[in-house]
């Protein structure tokens, strides 16, 4: 090791930058660089100096100012918020230069004028989390100035922030002498609720500004078809257009559970779109896309993009709510985490866990008699027990009754009804009343990705070929991800075998089993599709899987139960009994 010794000191450190710097810039770049220079040369130097302070460096948008007394830095900084206030008064707030500010007061490593330490990195964090035109101190900063300064402070408790390990005690600072009061926060939600950000310009092109606004509208309205989810409306949520995002702030004054945030940056003639879906509480990423596309039709990317987004949080959602779930006690469950109880069950598509779900979805009904998705999943449950549970008459009556119950009570609700003609296409066979049942999920919602699913296995059973195929590949192209993505995989196989390109009815059958290996369904159109190639070997291997999964299995009493038409099942029956199921 070397001997030379480190310089040390202890000393207050003040990051600031400008709010919206890159639209500024886009927006008119010699006026805002002129701006600032302005600003330095008026207040912000003379400020520093007159409380004998040493401006560090400067990057850009950024500033990072060194002082021997943490008073002198918070007088500072709050003498400037002031100065800048007055000078805004008159400007349109969209031409504004703001600042936001951190202070900190830490020990400080210093090398050929520059400074470094954690301590320096948190006063750029803390800086971060301040509002436009504010300042947010540590602890530290907050003992020593408390009481010395014509400031108060409001504590904004512990936040996690980049970098830093610990949790650090955050204060915004007031300047008028009294704190303002926190605004009141909304009640918490019942039910799962989201917040969707404006995204951020990472371009200089201000084109990119309504393209990402647009988007971010887009997509509030297509989660606001989402029944079960709540979406709060874009005139709030852009009031946050600019800031420092603080989830948990944010979740706290919107009262919602999660938040979309997202960037726009535009690279020649192509763009790149990132969008994550946050727990706000936790600040755990819950889902996370990247979308690099040619600008050629900005319109169509706008509704691509959109819908890829909705089709893939809708089910991201949905496994985050069954996580929360599993941690609450069942006395304190209500009709609605009755329901996301039952899914893990339902989703699998096999009698013994449907025998699970069935009643925890009947004590839902029993609090909610009218909750339209309680009677679709209950629905989807007989229908499993009826289908692949022993060919119950009673069990098929109930599906049916469920089924219809969840369209009269679910009209608004697009999984209630995707679930309800799907149970409606295979038990009772009405194949007019499910189509319109499907159809009106996705006139609702166009992401509905349950729709989309189960609507490809209905009509792939229907012989609606074309339907089956369409709504399947829509499903696997919005929501890979999902769950219930093998059901999507098994409606795009018997698609494939209805128009006799077995080959791809194999690759099709293949991926549902990958995605679910416990469903016999699967294994039963792998075992068809091989056996019409002739490739029998393989297909008895397939129907020793079905016979494994559902002992009681018959491919005539399963064709007749879900109803397959004459002009599928001839040649779907003469497979089966090459590949030896019974």
């Amino acid at each position: 090791m070397s001997g030379e010794r480190i310089e040390r000191r202890l000393a207050a450190i003040l990051a600031s930058d400008v709010v919206g710097y890159s639209r500024l810039m886009g927006e008119d770049e010699e006026g805002t660089l002129a701006a600032l220079k302005t600003l330095q040369r008026e207040l912000i130097d003379p400020k520093v100096k007159e409380h004998c302070g040493r401006l560090v460096k400067t990057a850009g948008d950024g500033a990072l100012v060194e002082f021997s007394s943490v008073v002198d830095a918070v007088r500072c900084a709050a003498e400037v918020q002031r100065a800048m206030a007055e000078r805004n008064a008159d400007i349109p707030a969209e031409r504004r230069v703001e600042f936001r500010i951190g202070v900190n007061l830490c020990d400080i490593i210093i090398d050929e004028g520059d400074i470094y330490g954690d301590g320096v990195n948190l006063a750029a964090r803390l800086e971060s989390l301040a509002e436009p035109g504010g300042i947010c101190v540590s602890r530290v900063v907050r003992d020593q100035v408390r009481d010395k300064l014509d400031v108060s402070f409001e504590d904004l408790g512990e936040q996690q922030v980049k970098n830093i390990t610990r949790p650090v005690r955050v204060y915004r600072v007031r300047t008028g002498g009294t704190a303002k009061a926190a605004p009141p926060a909304a009640p918490a939600p019942d039910r799962p609720s989201i917040v969707v950000l404006p995204f951020e310009n990472m371009s200089a092109d201000p084109e990119q500004e309504y393209f990402a606004d647009g988007m971010v509208e887009d997509i509030i309205i297509g989660l606001s078809r989402i029944r079960w989810l709540l979406v709060i409306a874009s005139n709030s949520s852009f009031t946050y257009k600019g800031q420092a995002v603080d989830l948990k702030r944010i979740a706290c004054e919107l009262g919602v559970r999660y938040a979309l945030e997202g960037s726009v940056r535009k690279l020649g003639k192509r763009v790149r779109i990132t969008t994550q879906l946050i727990e706000a509480e936790t600040g755990v990423h819950v889902w996370a896309e990247r979308y690099d596309r040619s600008l050629d039709d900005i319109f169509a990317l706008q509704d691509e993009i959109t819908l890829s987004t909705v089709g893939a949080i809708e089910p991201s959602l949905r496994a985050a709510e069954i996580e929360r779930v599993k941690r609450k006690r069942p006395e304190n469950l209500d009709a609605y985490n009755l329901v996301l109880r039952s899914l893990p069950h339902i989703n699998t598509g096999m009698p013994e866990e449907a025998r699970i779900a069935v009643p925890l979805l009947e004590r839902a009904l029993a609090l909610e008699p009218d909750y339209g998705l309680a009677h679709g999943y209950l629905a989807w449950c007989f229908e499993v027990l009826f289908v692949r549970g022993g060919l119950d008459p009673d069990i098929a009556a109930a599906a049916v009754r469920h089924a219809h119950a969840a369209i009269t009570h679910g009209r608004d609700d697009a999984t209630a009804l995707g679930l309800a003609g799907f149970v409606i296409s295979l038990v009772e066979h009405d194949r007019p009343t499910a189509i319109e049942a499907i159809e009106s999920a996705l006139a609702l919602s166009p992401s509905c990705s349950i729709a989309l699913i189960l609507g490809s296995i209905a009509m792939g059973w229907a012989n609606e070929a074309e339907r089956a195929l369409e709504w399947g590949e829509r499903a696997v192209r919005l929501s890979p991800f999902d769950r219930l993505i093998y059901a999507a995989h098994i409606g795009l196989a018997v698609g494939q075998f209805a128009k006799n390109r077995y080959e791809e009815a194999v690759k099709a059958a293949r991926r549902a089993i990958q995605s679910n290996p416990g469903f016999s369904v699967a294994h039963w159109v792998l075992a068809a599709s091989l056996a019409a190639l002739g490739r029998i070997p393989e297909a008895k291997v397939a129907t020793a899987q079905v016979l494994a999964l559902s002992p009681n299995f018959t491919t005539a009493g399963t064709c007749a139960c879900i109803g397959v038409p004459a002009a599928l099942i001839t040649s779907f029956t003469k497979a089966c009994h090459a590949a030896g199921l019974p």
